[in-house]
């Protein structure tokens, strides 16, 4: 018996554990290139479009002019019944202005939940070869129209050549390419760790995940952060590397953070590097200290660790009753051992306290001595 009641003694010991928990913030990738669909023309002649000059691979990449539109400019292959195919340069060919319906800093020609109406875009401009080494160049109107809530849109693009008059009304379809999903990250006070898991809009089979490290800037860290270089892997399993960029956080959109991803090549199933540039989105509501910054890159807020539990144990007539004194609405664990040589603790018990103190029912140990701790979270 001495040696039993030496063993209640003994079991009155605590640990206590306090650990940061990872947060979620909502992430939007989008593509500033279109995708294009091989367009037709009256007559049956056709229009391709590519950001490489030897195949069509459909990219249309997006760039800003010196007046901040955005416009389109790549090859293209026009082939045409009498002339063959005609291979050319689309130097400009313009996206409708920036409207921003949803008041969230972002363009809604982007914006697959926002719509955009039948708009026409003028003063586009190309240069061709039409008959041998006959050069000639003209002018494109793009007419672009997309519905609200749908990745695809119709682009119809009229080539008035300077020489061979009106080449024709190309009816294309466009789609914008854009995922969303969840970010998980772990704040830190000079790094941010986070992970993506995005699916595309329109397409629940195409999905983007990896990982993501953010360095907080040394002179504004809650407002700056530089991405590391990394890799993502799509639904195929194929590997996709992006580099270093700047993320900054817009006064006018507090929890908005967005930056450029740029990818050594965006679709890998094409034979040269394409849909390369891309820009994330992370919406972060989260504040654990109400200071207006985002967790995110604010410095972590230090989790308050559990009051230390104290313990009291009894022997009753068929079991033990272990009192432990400490904070309630957290979670305990119940640990035995039977030497404290050993660091192989055994939890036989998990509960999250109501009352303080709260008084646990034990069996008799089937063995002497036991040895019992409380571990707080």
């Amino acid at each position: 018996m001495k040696t039993l009641f030496l063993s209640f003694i003994a079991g009155w010991i605590f640990i206590s554990t306090a650990a940061h928990g990872a947060e979620t913030a909502q992430a939007r990738l989008f593509c500033l290139s279109l995708q294009f669909q091989e367009g037709t023309a009256y007559g049956g002649d056709t229009l391709d479009l590519s950001s490489s000059s030897g195949t069509s691979n459909g990219e249309l990449p997006i760039y800003v002019d010196s007046g901040g539109n955005n416009y389109g400019s790549d090859y293209f292959f026009l082939n045409d019944n009498v002339y063959g195919t005609i291979p050319g340069i689309i130097h400009y060919v313009y996206l409708p202005a920036f409207t921003d319906a949803n008041s969230n800093g972002f363009d809604d020609f982007f914006e697959v939940s926002q719509g955009v109406a039948t708009i026409v875009t003028y003063n586009g401009y190309y240069e061709t070869y039409l008959s041998g080494s006959a050069f000639s160049s003209g002018d494109i109107t793009a007419t672009w129209s997309r519905a609200a809530g749908s990745k695809d849109g119709t682009c119809v693009l009229n080539l008035n050549d300077d020489t061979y008059g009106d080449l024709g009304d190309y009816t294309c379809s466009f789609e914008v390419i854009e995922y969303t999903g969840p970010l998980t990250y772990a704040p830190g006070s000079n790094s941010v760790s986070a992970n993506i898991n995005l699916t595309q809009t329109g397409n629940s089979a195409s999905t983007l995940q990896g990982p993501i490290v953010f360095d907080k800037s040394v002179t504004d860290r809650f407002n700056t952060l530089t991405n590391r270089p990394g890799i993502w892997t799509n639904a195929a399993i194929q590997t996709l590397d992006f580099d270093q960029e700047v993320f900054t956080r817009d006064v006018n959109w507090p929890t908005n953070y967005a930056g450029y991803v740029f990818f050594a090549d965006g679709d890998p199933n094409t034979a040269d590097p394409d849909y390369q540039l891309w820009v994330l989105s992370i919406d972060d509501t989260n504040d654990a200290n109400a200071n207006g910054i985002p967790d995110f890159s604010d410095d972590p807020v230090g989790v308050t660790p559990p009051r230390p539990p104290q313990l009291a144990l009894s022997q009753g007539a068929t079991n033990l009753w272990l009192a432990i004194s400490g904070d309630v609405g957290r979670t305990n664990l119940i640990q035995e051992i039977s030497s404290l040589v050993s660091t192989n603790w055994q939890t036989t018990l998990s509960f999250v306290a109501t009352n303080d103190p709260q008084i646990i029912s034990l069996p008799l140990p089937s063995h002497s001595p036991t040895f019992w701790r409380v571990l707080a979270q």
